[in-house]
């Protein structure tokens, strides 16, 4: 991260409350003393502001944070932008739907860090949280899981950077090859809020599809592997090794663990495909016989609903590491006919999500992707897996 102040004061004008003061830097309390000394009054957001309706007094008390500021050792800086509060309000109003915007402030500089596990960006933005000190952002929510980040662009005398946060079910967001790319915004609220709208809103609906899509193919990938696995111990009599099954009663316990193996999957299926599986429209494409296959993923996403009910329930009052193995092998176990649809359906389900992308289907023209649920017969000796135990 640059070097700042370590006491730092930044000003800006706003519309509603005058001049506001953020005092920012590893020590920004002697910044917010200078304030309070100089009869700056602290507002909504934790900004510290003077009003601008009586000139004489506002002149008096930014002379006197002059003084203070020079006592309390702090660098005072105006910004040439308007109150970053007042931006974000702007824009939120002109966005479509209906949109919040919050004002956060991070005084000191290792505050902006908690802000980048959560951030889902392979652009502008992200590098600046890693490397300018980012003193004030606003977060721009829709009440439908789509939350915004919006800074001041670091470097520049104008402009905002604006990015995607990832929704509550992802935590895992470093280097996501999926991540939108952050955009550039003028200062212009009318102009900024048509580029959320017609560009940056539109690549992250295509981001989140596609990151919807490579959870649930993923772990259809891992539940197939040791589903394979399994049928061909069982069939063969055999362990993946070759070795031969010492007792067949070991099967049950082998269908036991590969159940809480597959629970663990299948719930990133039952979490992320009902949206997927909404967006489908299997009579437009050249593809009309995968209706029936879409139906039978979404009865069988609704006849595990209750199981995986359960399994939410549970999870604030069940911590034995053992208890939660055995449960997950029940779930598993009451899951395993819904389980062998989706093996079976994938291929309909993966060419049919990848012509739902938002804003547009795929180019039928183009070629197609390889479908990564499309794959030879399994071989008959299959690789090592966790039902070897």
């Amino acid at each position: 991260m640059s070097p700042t102040p370590p006491t730092h004061i930044i000003l800006s004008a706003s519309r509603a409350n005058g001049l506001v003061a953020i005092p920012y830097g590893e020590e920004y309390r002697r910044a917010t003393s200078a304030l309070e000394e100089a009869g700056f009054h602290r507002i909504h957001g934790g900004a510290f502001a003077a009003p601008l309706a009586d000139w004489p007094a506002t002149r008096q008390m930014a002379s006197a944070l002059v003084h203070r500021a020079r006592e309390h050792g702090a660098t005072i800086t105006t910004s040439p932008r308007p109150y970053l509060a007042d931006f974000g309000d702007d824009l939120a109003a002109r966005l479509p739907g209906t949109w919040s915007a919050q004002l956060e402030l991070y005084y000191h500089p290792v505050v902006q860090e908690d802000l980048i596990g959560p951030l889902w960006d392979s652009g502008d933005l992200l590098q600046a949280l890693l490397h300018d000190p980012v003193p004030a952002a606003v977060v721009l929510k829709n009440g439908m899981d789509t939350e915004l980040l919006l800074i001041e662009r670091p470097g520049h005398s104008s402009g905002y950077l604006l990015g995607a946060f990832a929704t509550e079910e992802y935590d895992d967001n470093w280097e996501e090859p999926n991540a939108p790319r952050s955009i550039v915004l003028p200062g212009d609220p009318d102009l900024a809020a048509r580029a959320v709208a017609t560009s940056f809103l539109p690549s992250y609906s295509r981001a989140l599809h596609q990151r919807r899509l490579d959870t649930v193919l993923r772990a259809l990938e891992r539940i197939r592997a040791e589903y394979e696995t399994l049928q061909a111990i069982k069939t063969s009599g055999r362990y993946s090794d070759g070795v031969p099954l010492a007792d067949a009663r070991m099967i049950p316990e082998m269908e036991r663990t590969f159940a809480d193996f597959a629970w663990l999957s299948f719930r990133d299926v039952l979490e992320h495909a009902p949206v997927l599986l909404s967006r489908c429209r299997p009579a437009m494409p050249p593809w009309p016989q995968d209706a029936a296959a879409l139906e039978r993923l979404r009865t069988a996403i609704a006849d595990s609903q209750d199981t995986r009910d359960e399994d939410k329930a549970l999870s604030g009052v069940l911590f034995s590491v053992d208890g939660w193995k055995q449960a997950r092998s029940r779930f598993g176990l009451a899951a395993l006919p819904s389980i062998e649809t989706w093996l079976a359906d994938s291929e309909a389900f993966e060419r049919q999500a990848r012509a739902a992308v938002p804003g547009g289907r795929v180019a039928l023209a183009a070629p197609s992707p390889r479908l990564l649920t499309a794959r030879p017969a399994p071989s008959a000796v299959p690789r090592p897996s966790a039902a070897h135990r």
